[in-house]
């Protein structure tokens, strides 16, 4: 949330700076992100009014304009702004000014006339990004006044961070309301009354009263239609983020800013008959404010007259009874509808407004009224017209009731761990806005209308923590009483397996478990992943059936950073529906994409490679001292058909190890390989005992293979047959070589083993060794047609 320092101090002005009020904030739970100037710097910039403007003679899209200053002579401006003329206000930025760049501006001469000065538009001034014209100021701005100044341009914007809970503070008034009770200061809220000056009204009708329980109205009559919003306005509204869009428009953006209550104004022309507030009939489409048209069902919420549905109920409004630079009458709509009813409908349709944003988190049910009479108040000031009487449809049955808390004095000092005076805590929670009702063992508080996130005792005594100081709190080591638990050595610590890959070079991440159904299909199409039926947006829509999924979007993100070589694991949980029940699986999971090592002089630099990730995943299976792991050639949706594999512990599958598929890597545009890995956590944290082996005091003889077999053919396979076929006195194999190329018949390879023998009780001698040898050569021929090389 976006909100102006100097709007927030008109409902209350702490003494403490831009920086103390942001420490504040963060420490009462209101996280600041950030606090930024309202506009660039520049100096030397009045307000101007163009007198004359005249052709160039030497060049068509400039104008020669004579312009009032202040100074009481006419300066000579050349401008090439398509919207100057005669009696236009805008700033200047005279002889000596320094506008953002910096740019210094000095006299010039344009096509042979001289130019005392600049007319300037909001985005040479670092106020916006509009640069199609001057900035147009109101005709009534006093001539000569410094810009910034008049415009309050000495602002700062706070960019507020709110968790869900906290819908009471999405207003400039609840934040103020939070300022004042921190600061101890007394703060009064907006009040606003509006006289009816005219009988119309339209008749409302709750036809859904559990999701819109409250709905008013009030039809304003004879608006201005020419009128211009205040510039006080228009700044208010861009500093938040919003831009202006005519006076009906920003008065309910304004009231939606200020208070928090969402109202929306409907052209009264273009309503036929009275005001239905229903469910949305199967079939019924209506085209939104933003040019979608929408397929409306009975699950979702709309206003309607009696021939037409009118607009998306707390999410946006419709294209045909919209407000137009024509409307001179239109209806003002304010309600309040239910949280659970709203919840999920937006991003149904791929929408995500404000109005959704706060009815979803709830809206203060008390403040209709005031709202719907303050964005009358507004209007009637900038636009004139007429306003009617306000017409109220409610079911007091079905509004949200704040129901007492019992609050006990003793669990305060158990749960905050500090003894507060009860005179403190009933002070704290009066400022609040609760009812405090004392009784023998503490109070019975009541909360206010807008504090949907108290329920529960615990909820009161987190909010007198959170006034009272979190800094206040004194810091207590808790006494724990400690007992130590066995620890079986056959179970390995995933601690220990995350301390070697950072000690590897990896870096751990943490996603989201609920990802884009895109890039889940990509990944894992044969899998049909959970979807959300609320999901945070429609690119987390569905349950991940791979880690993967998150890995790779982090690795995008990184490389959009500049970090070309990326090195990263999770562990998680991924599910998939199995049998009609949901299963959850804890996963390890890894990517690996640019360089093999980090830049340095002692190694020439390449790209990792499939064998590098293979060694850190050999080097985590290490960990378990399993010998019967084994990786086989095999397909994966997602891995590149000839560097893929997939993990066996067992003979069981236990995880999959690969480059990305180049067709997924093009789409998710990687312009480099990109390397995966993903183990079953279950079956990787079950370890082998380390057993004993009696130390042979005889020495070892090792000799060498070289054999030629089918280029297919697994080198793993080869080594186990090998140490299967020796007996006990094989005591490793090891590849040391693979060659192809000249001397290697074509579709072959030729393959060197090493293999080590030792006797535990005798010296081995040479027929004993060649015996071996000749048994392990045949069982190689007869499984695998190999053929000693010559």
């Amino acid at each position: 949330m976006r909100l102006s320092e100097a709007w927030l101090r008109q409902y209350v002005n702490p003494a403490v700076d831009t920086a103390g009020l942001v420490h504040q904030l963060t420490m009462a739970g209101l996280e600041v992100d950030g606090a930024e100037p309202a506009a660039a710097d520049f100096s030397g910039v009045v307000v101007a009014r163009i007198v004359e403007a005249a052709p160039h003679p030497e060049a068509d899209r400039l104008q020669i304009c004579r312009v009032e200053a202040g100074r009481g002579e006419l300066l000579q401006i050349v401008c090439g702004a398509p919207n100057a003329r005669a009696g236009l206000v805008a700033p200047l930025a005279t002889e000596g000014a320094v506008l953002p760049g910096p740019l210094k501006i000095k006299r010039s001469r344009l096509r042979g006339v001289e130019s005392f000065g600049m007319l300037c538009s909001a985005k040479e001034l670092g106020i916006d990004e509009n640069a199609s014209g001057l900035l147009e100021l109101p005709v009534d701005a006093p001539v000569g006044a410094d810009v910034r100044d008049y415009l309050q341009l000495d602002d700062r914007i706070l960019e507020i961070d709110l968790t869900p809970n906290r819908a009471d503070c999405l207003s400039v008034e609840g934040i103020a309301r939070e300022v004042a009770l921190i600061n101890r200061l007394p703060f009064q809220g907006v009040e606003a009354g509006a006289a009816a000056a005219t009988d119309r009204q339209l008749a409302v009708h709750l036809d859904a009263p559990e999701a819109c329980p409250r709905y008013l109205g009030r039809v304003i009559a004879g608006i201005d239609a020419k009128a211009q919003t205040p510039q006080w306005l228009k700044e208010r509204l861009r500093r938040s983020g919003l831009r202006s869009l005519g006076p009906a428009v920003d008065v309910t953006n304004y009231v939606l800013l200020e208070l928090g209550q969402p109202l929306h104004a409907f052209d009264l022309a273009k309503l036929s008959g009275e005001i239905h507030v229903r469910c949305g009939r199967e079939g019924e489409s209506l085209k939104l404010l933003n040019g979608e048209e929408i397929t409306l069902s009975s699950e979702v919420l709309v206003i309607a007259d009696q021939e037409k549905a009118l607009a998306l109920a707390g999410i946006m409004g419709g294209e045909e009874s919209a407000v137009s630079e024509a409307t001179t009458d239109i209806f003002l709509e304010c309600a309040f509808f239910s949280p659970a009813l709203i919840m999920g409908k937006a991003r149904r349709y791929g929408l995500a407004t404000d109005s959704s944003h706060r009815f979803e988190r709830g809206v203060d049910p008390e403040l209709q009224t005031r709202a719907i009479e303050r964005a009358t108040a507004l209007l009637l000031e900038i636009a004139g017209g007429r306003a009617g009487p306000i017409t109220e449809a409610v079911r007091e049955d079905l509004l949200p009731v704040r129901s007492p808390i019992r609050l006990r004095e003793q669990r305060i000092g158990q749960l905050l761990g500090l003894a507060l005076a009860r005179d403190e805590i009933a002070d704290i929670l009066s400022r609040l806005g609760m009812n405090v009702a004392p009784n023998d063992q503490g109070w019975t508080v009541t909360p206010p209308s807008f504090r949907f996130d108290i329920a529960l005792e615990a909820d009161l005594v987190e909010e007198i923590g959170r006034v009272y100081g979190y800094d206040n709190i004194p810091r207590r080591r808790p006494a724990v009483a400690s007992a130590m638990q066995p620890a079986s050595e056959t179970v390995l610590g995933l601690d220990r397996v995350k301390d070697l890959l950072a000690d590897r070079g990896y870096q751990e991440v943490i996603t989201y478990s609920f990802v884009s159904s895109d890039l889940q299909r990509r990944i894992d199409p044969q899998l049909e992943p959970e979807t959300l039926l609320n999901p945070i947006s429609a690119d987390l829509a569905v349950m991940r059936t791979s880690l993967w999924t998150g890995l790779l979007d982090t690795a995008q993100r990184n490389l959009s950073r500049q970090q070309e070589r990326v090195r990263i694991f999770e562990t998680g949980l991924k599910f998939a529906r199995r049998g009609g029940a949901l299963e959850q699986r804890n996963t390890l999971a890894g990517l690996v994409l640019g360089a093999a090592l980090g830049e340095q002089w002692g190694e020439k630099g390449r790209r990792a490679d499939f064998f590098d990730v293979k060694a850190d995943v050999e080097a985590i299976l290490g960990l378990t001292g399993r010998a019967s792991v084994r990786f086989r050639a095999a397909a994966h949706h997602a891995l590149h058909p000839g560097q893929s594999a997939e993990i066996l512990i067992g003979g069981d599958g236990a995880g999959w190890l690969g480059m990305l598929h180049p067709q997924i890597e093009r789409e998710l545009g990687f312009e480099q390989p990109v390397f995966l890995f993903e183990l079953d956590a279950g079956a990787l944290l079950q370890r082998d005992l380390p057993r004993f082996a009696t130390l042979s005091r005889f020495p070892h003889v090792r000799r060498d293979l070289a054999l030629v077999v089918e280029r297919a053919v697994p080198v793993a396979d080869l080594l186990e047959v090998a140490a299967a076929s020796g007996g006990t006195l094989v005591r490793d194999t090891v590849l040391f070589d693979v060659y192809q190329g000249a001397g290697v018949e074509a579709g072959k390879k030729s393959v060197a083993l090493g293999v080590t023998l030792q006797d535990a009780e005798d010296t081995l001698t040479d027929d004993r060794v060649d015996e071996v040898m000749a048994r392990i050569v045949e069982r190689l021929a007869a499984d695998f047609g190999a053929k000693l090389r010559e």
